[in-house]
């Protein structure tokens, strides 16, 4: 059986990797701080579930140290040369991309057909996150493809990794660890407590007005905390499921879904997402990139707004009626 497990497995292995690597690496800038950056986030994957509570917290706050000090670098290891990339892609062309569309077919795959798949009696998938597990033999099986396909360096894979993270740098991990803090406010009752604030101040006894504080919330504390995913079990847990849901009778799938994508609308929005709306900017070079609000976030806001009226639109036609 594949459980999620060897996915954590995998994700660990890699993060190893990248900082054994990186120690190895006498030409990086910063590479003892960086080493332990992916060293630490490796012992996250692989033994996070038992070092408990207070042992993952103090993991997190030494990540969040070396990154406060900028004790993180960016590496430029050697694998093939300018001449041989522009050569493979110049004979292989658009079949270059083969390798990373296979990981969303193969993802697909899974979920519709492996999951449902047993051998021997035994399912192959477990129960626990098929969707991710799906994820993880997609990744595994287009990485094996394309070292057989293209037979770059055995290290190639890794190296670029390194190369490819040292540039995102901690804001790769960032939807992990506001997604983590979603929950954390979950536990402390936030979502509770946001929901007590709805009730006093604001008349939510219409049902479009409790569609609208929900969008609404949902765009707004995405676009605080940078991840909607964050947002989501708070906004939620507050105004989503008592009034949206139990009190007005909307169907939570409906109402589940657009909020989240609600929630989206903020992403774009917000220098918060750096995954989203920094580093991509720093990575292309734009000219326009300095935060808060650079050039990214400039062009997106009115796709935002645009999206956030129509998906309360939506939510308030569609939840009530299926």
């Amino acid at each position: 059986m594949i459980t999620l497990d060897w996915v954590y497995i995998f994700a660990g292995l890699t993060f190893a990797g990248f900082s054994a690597l990186t120690v190895l690496d006498r030409d990086h800038p910063r590479r003892f701080g960086t080493a332990a950056f992916w060293g630490l986030l490796a012992v996250s994957f692989l033994f996070g579930s038992y070092l408990g509570d207070l042992g993952n917290g103090l993991l997190v706050i030494a990540l969040a140290v070396l990154a406060g000090f900028r004790l993180l670098g960016q590496s430029h290891p050697a694998t093939t040369t300018p001449a041989e990339r522009a050569a493979s892609a110049a004979h292989r062309g658009n079949w270059l991309f083969l390798p990373a569309l296979m990981i969303p077919l193969i993802a697909v795959l899974g979920v519709l057909v492996l999951e449902k798949v047993s051998v021997f009696g035994t399912p192959l998938f477990g129960a626990e996150q098929p969707t991710i597990i799906a994820l993880g033999l997609a990744v595994t099986v287009a990485l094996i493809m394309a070292m057989a396909w293209l037979r770059p360096p055995l290290l190639a894979p890794l190296q670029e990794g390194r190369r490819l993270m040292d540039s995102v740098g901690w804001a790769g991990i960032l939807p992990q660890a506001l997604a983590a803090l979603g929950a954390v406010f979950v536990i402390a009752g936030v979502g509770d407590r946001i929901g007590e604030l709805f009730a006093t101040y604001l008349p939510l006894d219409h049902r479009f007005l409790a569609v609208l504080a929900y969008c609404l919330g949902m765009a707004l504390f995405t676009f605080i905390m940078g991840n909607a995913f964050a947002a989501f079990p708070v906004m939620t847990a507050a105004v989503g499921l008592p009034l949206v849901v139990m009190q007005f009778g909307g169907n939570p799938a409906i109402v589940c879904a657009i909020g989240m994508l609600s929630g989206f609308c903020g992403t774009l929005a917000t220098p918060m997402a750096a995954n989203f709306n920094v580093v991509p900017a720093a990575l292309l070079d734009l000219p326009d990139r300095d935060a808060p609000f650079n050039g990214v976030i400039r062009v997106q806001l009115p796709t935002a707004a645009a999206l956030l009226a129509i998906n309360t639109a939506l939510m308030y036609l569609l939840a009530f009626r299926f």
